[in-house]
This record gives C-alpha cells, structure tokens and sequence, in this order.
C-alpha cells in the first residue's frame, strides 16, 4: 500500500511537470549580440511553425520581379518581420515568443548578402525593447521565388505557460 501511495505521488508530480511549460533563452555568454544562444522549451507549450514569409511589395511602379519592387534588405527585412508579427498575433503570440528564427539572405555576384542591413531590420524586432531572443541561423543563397526577393524568414513561436 505504501509503494502504491509513493507510485501515484510520483506520476502526479510528473503529471503536474508535463502541465506546465517554460520557455528559457539562455543568452550568448559574455555578448550583446541580439540571439540566444539557445532556447529551451519544456512542458505542454503551444508552438506554432510559421512558414517562410517574404516581403510585401513596397514600390507598386516597379517591376514586380526586381528589388525596387520590395526594396533593400533593410526594408525588405522589416517588411518581413511585420508580415509573422502579424501571423503571430492572429495565434495569440506576439515577436517575444519567437524561440526559432532561420533567415535566407540572397547573396551571389549581382547581389552580396548585406547582413548590416539586415541586422538594422532585425533589431527593430529583436533586442531592444523586446528582450526575449531567439535562436536564429542567417544562410545566403543563390536565389528566392522571385528574383526581387533579398530576404525569406521562417519562425518557431512558442507560448509560455506562465
């Protein structure tokens, strides 16, 4: 009777453990860079898989399949980030519940990944007033759906319990 009563202590405690969620962004030791090193994300949490967003168009004259038609990184960045703010808030979530952020730039001999422009972007979003960093890759590729693309941004949210 007793090592039943200790069997069902342990699978509450357990039960009660998996009920609650913690997302815990470990920071990037001795840096101000705005990524976490990692995030965590335990319990029973609500993650949402935004696919990869690209830019609205930011110039309705130009040529729909050139950069001027979206802008510079800078822009296109921003515009990007704006898009899965939305998506994100139509989830319930907002930018400080991103734990995973993967970032395609394009870079080839007609257009160099300007990262620069993309962290100007970027930290509008992420580490200034908004504190919670996420775990990000930025990969340069040769090319995006349309040739006026720069930037392609996908994001893993996640909702903490508490």
């Amino acid at each position: 009777m007793k090592v039943t009563g200790i069997l069902l202590g342990a699978a509450l405690s357990v039960v009660a453990n998996a009920a609650s969620a913690d997302v815990i962004r470990h920071p990037i030791p001795n840096s101000t860079f705005p990524i976490a090193q990692a995030v965590t994300v335990t319990g029973n949490t609500t993650t949402v898989y935004v696919s990869g967003q690209v830019p609205p168009v930011a110039n309705k004259d130009a040529d729909p399949s050139s950069p001027q038609a979206y802008g510079d990184t800078k822009t296109q960045t921003v515009g990007v980030l704006n898009r899965i703010k939305g998506i994100l808030e139509g989830q319930g979530l907002g930018m400080g519940d991103v734990v995973k952020m993967q970032v395609f730039l394009v870079h080839n001999a007609s257009a160099p990944m300007d990262f620069k422009a993309f962290m100007e972007g970027y930290t509008q979003f992420f580490g200034g007033s908004q504190p919670n960093l996420p775990a990000r890759s930025v990969v340069g590729v040769a090319a995006l759906a349309n040739p006026g693309f720069l930037v392609e941004i996908e994001v893993i949210a996640a909702k903490d319990a508490k």
